[in-house]
């Protein structure tokens, strides 16, 4: 067994755990949930020797242990597979599975084959069809997955942290990890899982921790509670997301959209996108919905011009023909686009809030004024409600509601009438994405339309005026509020 005991740790200006206590059983899988900014990064940061200075004892097999290194948690059998996947993209399978675990000969030479049997042997367990010397940059997210997976198993670890490891996973993908968790517990291996996903939770897990404010204040059996207890326990307070109430909607065409087709770039008589079309009313909430692979990601990128050389079909932006071909041209036309993935193409994490506000605004002929871009990013921290000592804080400590606030107030500097969000709440807190939810509202009321991509039914349901719903490149239902549910969007979505 595992046990974080009183586990305090500080920050300059911030205590981040305040006496943590945490039991993790063996041959279970062991929740911990809790809000961004709760306390569980810098949990499992202890745990695995990245912070190695802090109050309290970690406990494993009864034995007090101090981690002074990640290596030193990885002897001692911890491993740790993080939501950014720590793998090297032009590095084979078998050379990421060893980096820093290699095989040497008698000679003190690197033992290739001996790696890549050893490999093999991982990839058998794990049921990849894959050969060792395959590239990782060659591999599919789930896949990446499984190699961090291999990568633990090598080192025959008994505790194996886990966090959000299905956020950017499909349907199939997730069934397949969940297997092979299924597998590590039989073998007594203890899981440790981070997740903001509830449904995914109750399916997997056998115990949780609910943390709060750097503080564990619940733990019990999952089989022993509820979703909305656990979220009760998360925030201190009743959340309920509803179904949105019946707005009317303005006539007034904002955007139009007209026989998009798209082909695929690699694969001859396929499109990703076909034939789409559809109109963008002012001040609407327009709710996208698909399964993976549906094309939803492509249809904002093709409205945004990132597509515009392979693109067939005609847009209209206020009943004005216009023909986009570069992102620069999208946002001269008022369209805005935060993308799907905040951490890598929404933001510059090591630059301050400020920076990265004035990103998208910046002029190649002018001098920057340092003084009016505090001033603007201190009306969107003050607007958006960020939360941050100050401008000056630099987004990667940001939460991840905070850092998709930061994205947001970026774009809004632009001053545009569209934007377009890909999965706006992916990665945050339930907390967090109420806030989002009411931004979005509230920015539709003062005139802005929303084109707004979810995998999530619920976040849809509580936002969109109406719905479009994609399956393989075309759009298969077109929903109103009132007519719209999880069934229907779902039943569209596999048509």
């Amino acid at each position: 067994m595992l046990q974080a005991v009183n586990i305090s740790k500080s920050f300059p200006g911030v205590k981040a755990l305040k006496g943590v206590n945490l039991n993790f059983y063996p041959a279970k899988v062991n929740a911990i949930l809790g809000e961004n900014g709760a306390g569980k990064s810098t949990l499992l940061k202890i745990l695995t020797g990245v912070y190695p200075d802090y109050e309290g004892e970690i406990h494993l097999n009864g034995q007090v242990v101090k981690f002074n290194h990640i290596k030193d948690a990885q002897k001692a059998g911890i491993s740790i597979i993080h939501q950014e996947l720590n793998l090297i993209p032009t590095l084979t399978i078998a050379e990421n599975i060893f980096l820093g675990q290699e095989i040497e000969n008698q000679w003190g030479m690197l033992d290739y084959s001996a790696m890549k049997r050893v490999t093999n042997q991982l990839l058998q367990r794990l049921e990849l069809k894959l050969s060792p010397d395959t590239l990782v940059q060659n591999l599919k997210v789930g896949e990446q997955q499984l190699i961090e997976i291999a990568k633990a198993l090598l080192i025959d670890a008994q505790v194996i942290l886990m966090d959000e490891p299905t956020s950017a996973l499909t349907n199939a993908e997730i069934d397949n990890l969940h297997r092979i968790i299924a597998e590590l517990k039989k073998e007594g291996k203890t899981i440790v899982y981070i997740s903001h996903k509830m449904e995914e939770l109750f399916r997997i897990a056998e115990k949780y921790t609910v943390m709060r404010d750097g503080c564990s204040v619940a733990e019990g059996d999952m089989s022993d509670t509820t979703e909305q207890a656990l979220i009760r326990q998360m925030v201190g307070r009743e959340v309920v997301i509803e179904k949105k109430a019946k707005t009317q909607i303005s006539q007034e065409v904002i955007l139009s959209v007209q026989n998009f087709t798209l082909p695929h770039p690699k694969l001859k008589n396929r499109n990703l996108l076909e034939d789409i079309s559809f109109n963008l009313h002012q001040c609407e909430i327009l709710g996208i919905f698909g399964l993976m692979g549906a094309g939803r990601t492509e249809l904002l990128e093709s409205i945004f011009g990132l597509n515009s050389t392979a693109l067939k079909g005609s847009m209209a932006v206020l009943q004005k023909s216009v023909k986009i071909q570069t992102p620069k041209e999208a946002i001269a036309n008022g369209i805005a686009f935060v993308t799907e993935d905040r951490k890598t193409e929404g933001l510059v994490l090591g630059m301050n809030i400020a920076s990265n506000i004035s990103l998208t605004t910046l002029e190649s002929d002018r001098l920057l004024d340092d003084r009016q871009e505090q001033q603007n990013a201190q009306s969107y921290i003050d607007s958006l409600a960020i939360k941050t000592p100050s401008s000056q804080q630099l987004c990667l400590n940001l939460s991840g509601g905070n850092q998709q606030k930061v994205v947001l107030a970026k774009w809004l500097a632009t001053n545009p009438s569209i934007l377009m969000l890909d999965e706006p709440t992916r990665g945050i807190d339930i907390n967090a994405k109420n806030e989002i939810y009411e931004l979005i509202k509230k920015l539709s009321l003062e005139g802005k339309s929303f084109i707004v991509v979810s995998s999530e039914i619920p976040e849809l349901l509580a936002l969109a005026d109406r719905f479009l719903v994609m399956s393989g490149g075309r759009i298969t239902a077109e929903l109103s509020a009132e007519e719209a549910d999880e069934d229907k969007l779902l039943k569209a979505a596999i048509s």
